[in-house]
């Protein structure tokens, strides 16, 4: 007999697996990841302590989680609501690159006070992402042309831009591929830390507007409408003309505010690479939200724990930063594995052809 393997959607999930498969995985992730621990010489307890525990019993460390978490949960906003629209934005990355040019520009060279000055490049790098990120919003809504290419696309092309930027007009005089430092105007006032800027503060008010948004408003009802059943919200005269535009736009002003705080409350210039990724782990921030928005932050607050805490442990522990790397890669990519478990499961049957017929189809199930 020959065994074969279907994929078979779930019509429910049961609460236990719900809420079981996230943990089950997240253990089984560092279990492996242990592996190399243990091959190096290192105490993976110790390894994990240092990331889990010590970073949450520390004033600092938990400065650099909720640091690390607020580019990642916009970020990941940007990611999930054209997401709920049944869009694929894997440009935030290249958002957040516009965002740090633009606010950067005007940190340089506008001589007002501070407060004019801070919101004056929020709302700009915000709107100029925005615009950014509508490109591919427009493209899919005009000319049916794949969201995924084109904001992937558009995401070399301004890190691209970033550099010839910082080897050309914007590079300061140290002669470094970086511009030169805002002024203090420009920078974000830190609070109870020194690594803790007034930019977290963000979290709550995006996690709020976002919840609001999306189930309070006609707009957020549209964009769920849309992204659950195209057809039917055809049917009831939603423009998927606008929405597909409008949840790019509302991106693309997320992932530029991100872009922006994390160089005026970060690291005080624009410099190359200075974002480690955070528009494509939002990605996984957004998927492991996918159900919510306030899962959305509980995800971005725990990257931000593996991030900092991984931080920490190579600097304190002689880790090596690829194996912290390696370290995350396997939770993202444990973590991603509970959510197919928990949509879809394996039925292995003997001596039957399966139906090609009722196989079910997985595009589509995020």
């Amino acid at each position: 007999m020959t065994p074969a393997i279907e994929v078979e959607s779930r019509e429910s999930t049961p609460r236990w697996l719900d809420y079981g498969a996230p943990v089950l995985t997240i253990l089984a992730a560092l279990f492996v990841a242990a592996i190399p621990l243990l091959w190096i010489g290192a105490n993976p307890i110790l390894v994990y302590e240092q990331i889990f525990l010590d970073s949450l019993l520390d004033l600092g460390g938990i400065a650099d989680i909720l640091t690390t978490a607020t580019p990642l949960f916009l970020a990941g906003l940007a990611v999930y609501i054209p997401l709920k629209a049944g869009l694929w934005n894997i440009g935030a990355e290249g958002q957040l690159y516009v965002g740090a040019i633009v606010g950067t520009y005007i940190g340089l060279n506008y001589g007002v006070p501070s407060y004019v000055l801070l919101v004056l490049m929020m709302l700009a790098s915000g709107l100029a992402a925005a615009l950014y990120g509508a490109i591919p919003g427009y493209l899919r809504a005009e000319h049916d042309v794949n969201e995924i290419i084109s904001s992937l696309m558009l995401t070399f092309a301004a890190t691209t831009f970033t550099g010839y930027l910082l080897r050309g007009p914007l590079q300061g005089r140290g002669g470094q591929t970086a511009t030169d430092r805002l002024p203090d105007a420009a920078e974000l006032p830190t609070v109870l830390h020194p690594r803790l800027h007034v930019g977290v503060g963000i979290l709550a008010i995006a996690a709020v507007l976002g919840t609001l948004l999306l189930t309070r408003t006609r707009l957020g009802y549209e964009i769920t409408f849309i992204g659950s059943n195209p057809a039917a919200a055809k049917q009831a005269g939603i423009s998927s003309y606008k929405i597909y535009i409008l949840v790019f736009l509302i991106g693309g002003f997320l992932a530029g505010l991100a872009g922006i705080i994390e160089i005026a409350g970060v690291h005080g210039r624009l410099f190359e690479s200075f974002s480690p990724g955070y528009g494509f782990t939002a990605v996984a921030v957004a998927l492991l939200g996918r159900n919510g928005v306030f899962r959305v932050l509980l995800a971005a607050l725990f990257f931000g724990v593996l991030t900092a805490g991984g931080t920490t442990v190579a600097i304190t522990m002689d880790v090596p930063n690829a194996l912290v790397d390696v370290i995350v890669a396997l939770t993202i990519l444990f973590l991603l594995t509970a959510e197919f478990i928990t949509d879809y499961r394996l039925a292995v049957t003997f001596g039957s052809k399966p139906d090609s017929g009722s196989e079910p189809s997985v595009e589509g199930s995020a």
